[in-house]
């Protein structure tokens, strides 16, 4: 298994989780806005550690990113596979060509 679906996995297992002994229990309990702030404050770690060229830290800061991205994912009741759907569907694709062709 891949680690980022094990990852969702693990997350979509703590949704019932007591708040108390979850951390992701915790999270999803405060509702889609309070975990996309988090994912926010993990995405502004991650760029800073981009920037400072800390391999070490910025490989880290990106798996707390990814987590708290899944996190975010599962509060707003989208499913990772949509993402991934949406990824496999742009392989092969110019970046350029598909932003080119996405609506404004």
């Amino acid at each position: 298994m891949h680690p980022l679906d094990a990852l969702w996995q693990t997350v979509q297992s703590r949704r019932d989780a007591d708040p108390e002994e979850s951390w992701t229990a915790k999270l999803l309990s405060r509702g889609p806005a309070k975990c996309a702030e988090k994912f926010g404050e993990e995405a502004v770690e991650t760029l800073i550690e981009a920037v400072r060229g800390d391999r070490e830290k910025l490989a880290e800061e990106g798996a707390d990113m990814l987590y708290h991205f899944c996190v975010m994912l599962a509060a707003a009741d989208v499913d990772l596979a949509d993402v991934m759907a949406r990824l496999e569907a742009r392989a092969g694709i110019s970046g350029i060509t598909e932003k080119a062709a996405r609506p404004d």
